[in-house]
């Protein structure tokens, strides 16, 4: 199915339920999330060895446990019926903004920002499963009003249903995965066949708007962004001016990839050094896999994100539906937009925005939901290729 062909009624009815053969897991995506998996535990190994006085293995083992609980969430959520979770858009929807605003009110605040909520082993932040939240609901929704894509009604009710669980995120403070959700929401409506017209307008909204954010509000002494919010976002246009502030970290991290050269830097005697960059197993986290393996270890990082992300574009065409479309979609999107961003932020073409990098930055929040992310996928793909079974047919892989 080409996603951006006209939507037919046959395309809008729920799956019917189907005896299905039994269909193995899409490989080469499972090949792609262990592949990536491993890659993280090794990175973290090194990189947090001395961040936890007497227990150099606290954050390796920690996400251990993260990815091993994720990984049977995915295996769970691939043996079900997508399909369902269209019947329960609204109640995901409320969970989705009841979520956020449970961390507004009773979250942890660090470092300024209160975006999780603390359990004694885990810390949970919901705009992190807010991200699967949102796909599904805003998937439902678009097939739900299939005869109506190319309305202006349905572009802005996509765009407000996303806008406000962003904005809730914002104000956190959490801009990275407010413009994750955005970016989410962009995705959907372009699969979905939205007219360019409606797509060039939101492009020129948001263009005004980051015009009006960061330079005309400031003018007039509004302050719509909190002040080391604006300097993160425009320190890397000018990263040597004030290389003890703000360009510190994006500074860093390039001395560290470049450090790396080949095959990474382990200096005297086979150690890794204690490393250049502050937050080396979150967000720059890549910029440890350059630093400790070299080219050829961020090289692998990268195909590895490549397989994941074309697995995920490919399942948006197999699928039997539109729904599984837009989610795969959507999922695409998700990963497209973390990967680019993290990526670019550590070698100085992007602004640091606290995004993540999928399955390799360590916290539980992010590597489940990736996990239950692409789980939602080898769903997609099991249930196309059951179907097409049944009609004596094999989609090619």
């Amino acid at each position: 199915m080409n996603p951006l062909s006209p939507i037919t009624p046959t395309q809008e009815r729920a799956p019917e339920s189907l005896s299905l053969p039994r269909i193995p897991l899409d490989p080469l995506l499972t090949l792609a999330v262990i592949g990536l998996a491993v890659c993280s535990v090794v990175t973290l190994s090194d990189s947090t060895r001395n961040l936890i006085p007497g227990n150099p293995s606290y954050y390796t083992t920690r996400q251990g446990v993260y990815l091993g609980l994720g990984l049977v969430a995915m295996l769970g959520l691939s043996r079900l019926d997508y399909s369902h979770l269209r019947r329960l858009k609204v109640a995901i929807y409320v969970v989705l903004l009841l979520s956020i605003l449970a961390v507004l009110g009773a979250g942890h605040a660090s470092n300024g920002a209160q975006r999780a909520i603390n359990f004694p082993f885990f810390s949970f932040q919901a705009s992190e499963l807010g991200k699967i939240l949102l796909i599904v609901s805003l998937a439902a929704l678009l097939v739900d009003r299939a005869r109506e894509l190319r309305s202006r009604d349905t572009t802005a009710r996509v765009m407000l249903a996303a806008l406000i669980p962003a904005t809730l995120v914002i104000a956190q403070p959490d801009l990275g995965s407010g413009l994750v959700y955005m970016a989410i929401a962009a995705m959907l409506l372009f699969v979905a066949g939205t007219p360019w017209r409606h797509l060039a307008a939101l492009a020129a909204i948001v263009a005004v708007s980051i015009t009006f954010i960061l330079v005309a509000a400031p003018a007039v002494g509004v302050h719509v962004l909190k002040p080391y919010q604006v300097n993160r976002l425009t320190a890397f246009l000018h990263p040597s001016s004030n290389p003890q502030k703000q360009g510190y970290q994006q500074q860093e991290s390039k001395i560290a990839i470049g450090a790396g050269q080949k095959t990474g830097w382990h200096g005297e005697g086979g150690q890794i050094p204690d490393g250049y960059v502050p937050e080396s197993n979150t967000d720059f986290v890549f910029a440890a896999v350059g630093e400790q393996f070299g080219f050829v270890g961020a090289g692998l990082v990268l195909l590895l994100y490549g397989v994941l992300i074309s697995r995920s574009l490919r399942i948006t065409l197999m699928s039997k539906d539109l729904f599984g479309s837009l989610i795969a979609a959507g999922v695409a999107a998700m990963l497209m937009f973390q990967v680019f961003v993290n990526v670019g932020m550590t070698i100085g073409i992007m602004p640091i925005t606290g995004v993540t990098l999928p399955l390799m930055s360590y916290g539980g929040s992010s590597v489940i939901t990736i996990m239950l992310a692409v789980g939602l996928l080898q769903s997609i793909y099991v249930r196309a290729r059951a179907s097409a079974a049944l009609k004596g047919r094999v989609p090619r892989l």
